[in-house]
């Protein structure tokens, strides 16, 4: 069976060199190139290819605002994730739904190995990309759990509100409680995690991943 593949990358040597690294694959057919996230997103709703072998950073609509409309529209291409680094955001990518995660300096042959293993319904990750992952699942988790331990419920979810910009009016009226209420349990909020503010507030929640 053959592979569909479309690929996407804004270097034209990089796309030009991923092509030619599939064609010459008997089970690989590159169903078609784009050169940027909006392009990769009407290129794997028109060809609906089996895998999207995807640069993570590009300018305008990068391969996170790739990953996240696709799940939105739930499209069943499974992707591929390319990094020139490993770098923070390829956690994110891989909670988005990245089924493989390859490095660039890689050798070739590993990521078209890494193609065949995510279309057979495997995963692909790099060592070091599995152990930064693993090591970001924990620290949320102890994050998490640090968390649970200081705040109570209600006030974690006013923290949550505020952190989404809700003002404490529009909290008060969602959570049915008085604005005075609302105050008080963010004021809270602010002595308990020992934070300045919303800013600290946001910055200490988007830390942990708890937003």
């Amino acid at each position: 069976m053959t592979i569909r593949i479309v690929v996407a990358d804004d270097h034209p040597i990089v796309l030009h060199g991923l092509e030619q690294l599939f064609s010459v694959e008997p089970d690989c057919a590159v169903v078609a190139c784009a050169s940027g996230g909006e392009e990769a997103l009407k290129a794997v709703r028109l060809h609906k290819p089996d895998v999207l072998v995807l640069d993570l950073r590009m300018p305008g609509t990068n391969g996170l605002a790739v990953l996240t409309q696709m799940r939105r529209s739930a499209l069943a291409t499974r992707v591929v994730v390319l990094s020139a680094t490993n770098e923070d955001d390829l956690f994110e990518a891989i909670q988005l739904g990245a089924r493989g995660v390859v490095l660039k300096d890689t050798a070739s042959r590993l990521l078209v190995q890494a193609v065949r293993t995510v279309h057979a319904g495997g995963k692909w990750l790099e060592k070091s990309v599995a152990t930064s992952a693993v090591d970001r699942l924990l620290e949320r988790e102890a994050g998490i759990r640090a968390v649970a331990q200081t705040l109570t419920p209600r006030e974690l979810q006013v923290a949550r509100m505020i952190v989404r910009g809700f003002p404490s009016k529009t909290v008060a009226s969602r959570l049915c409680i008085s604005e005075g209420t609302a105050k008080l349990h963010l004021h809270h909020v602010y002595v308990k995690l020992n934070v300045n503010g919303r800013i600290g507030l946001i910055r200490y929640m988007q830390r942990w991943r708890l937003d």
